[in-house]
């Protein structure tokens, strides 16, 4: 999630991190009128220590880019495979293509910021015109993906409690449905950051050349979009996706051990040929619940996703809360650092979900892992 905010002066920032105090790796004290803040600031991320952190941070997350990159192209084409009778292929794929598509953002987003740190000299403001060119998208994507992680999990809980309504209602198409209006609702947001802020070519007096900057549209009314998009796309929709996660996972975790409880009685009884009265009752609700092998696998499965998408989406939830606490805490206030630092923990720590994904499907999925080594020509057979 990039929470992005632009100086409304327009003042040329270009990379020179030796000079230019305002350049968003420095502290400046003009970007707060509160001197403690900036003493707090520094306390908290010293100048050595941010930039220890940011390199290894750039470093680990290129790598885990690449990895998810790869991943889930492989996941893409074993599921173009597989084919979409199946809704869960469908929303699958989805899963993995915007994974896919926000690797490849914070692959950007991460080489601008790099040339930006080694002061490379470019036509472009690389960290202004990130923003718009991949931030703003970065922030949309990683919403999407919470929100399919949301209807995957939500879709599997009503299954196993009224799975006749649900068989119904979960077709191929109802699934290709949900996931345009999905990416529909959480793009609208980000629309809003385009009347805020435009491309506009400016001249840099420490180049002495003309340079494609983003400059703010200084209306009321783009104001007003802007602090509507960043709060929704950035805040609400973030934390709203997550707790639906949260719940579907644990309900389905609760209802796996009954399901597993149910069977390990079964099992005893079977090998005792006598159950216990006793038992009956315990094992009656388990036994109502129960579902088949094969839509069991798949919820384990479920599981498994939604799990690695909380362990992974924390850093954001944790980002979005602090940005409606503390007004400094964007990519030009005070605590630009430690924005920067939650950044490129996100930017590490989603993408390794997306990497996860394919590992849990080749494991628990016994299509998924015929269709791939066919892929790859490690079974012979056609």
């Amino acid at each position: 999630m990039y929470v992005h905010s632009i100086e409304a002066d327009n003042t040329t920032r270009y990379p020179a991190l030796d000079q230019l105090t305002d350049n968003p790796f420095h502290l400046c004290e003009d970007h707060s009128k509160d001197s403690s803040m900036l003493t707090l600031a520094s306390a908290i991320l010293s100048d050595e220590q941010f930039y220890i952190i940011f390199l290894f941070l750039i470093f680990t997350s290129q790598l885990i880019n690449i990895c998810s990159i790869v991943s889930n192209s492989l996941s893409i084409a074993v599921f173009l495979k597989l084919g979409f009778s199946e809704p869960s292929n469908i929303s699958l794929t989805a899963l993995a293509i915007c994974d896919f598509t926000l690797a490849v953002l914070f692959t950007w987003n991460n080489l601008c910021f790099w040339l930006t740190y080694h002061n490379v000299r470019l036509p472009f403001h690389a960290v202004n015109v990130t923003y718009l060119t991949g931030g703003v998208q970065s922030a949309f994507l990683s919403t999407t993906v919470a929100w399919i992680t949301a209807f995957i999990s939500f879709e599997r809980c009503l299954c196993i409690l009224v799975p006749l309504k649900v068989k119904r209602l979960m077709t191929p198409r109802g699934t290709f449905v949900a996931m345009l209006i999905i990416i529909l609702l959480t793009f609208c947001p980000s629309f809003f950051t385009y009347i805020r802020y435009k491309f506009e070519w400016v001249f840099n007096p420490y180049l002495n050349i003309t340079i494609l900057d983003t400059i703010p549209v200084n209306s009321e009314l783009a104001i007003l979009f802007e602090n509507i998009s960043i709060v929704t796309r950035g805040v609400i929709q973030p934390l709203f996706a997550f707790s639906i996660v949260l719940i579907c996972t644990v309900l389905l975790v609760v209802q796996l051990r009954k399901i597993s409880s149910w069977r390990m009685s079964v099992t005893s009884v079977k090998s005792q040929k006598i159950q216990p009265e006793e038992n009956l009752a315990s094992n009656s609700s388990a036994a109502k619940t129960r579902i088949p092998q094969k839509e069991e696998r798949l919820v384990r499965m479920v599981v498994a996703i939604t799990t690695i998408f909380i362990v992974s989406y924390i850093p954001t939830c944790i980002m979005a809360v602090c940005y409606v606490v503390f007004d400094e805490f964007n990519h030009f206030g005070v605590y630009r650092r430690l924005f920067i630092v939650f950044i490129y923990i996100i930017s590490s720590g989603q993408p390794i979900s997306g990497s996860v994904n394919f590992l849990i499907y080749y494991k628990m999925a016994s299509k998924f892992r015929s269709v791939f080594r066919r892929l790859v020509h490690l079974d012979r057979q056609a």
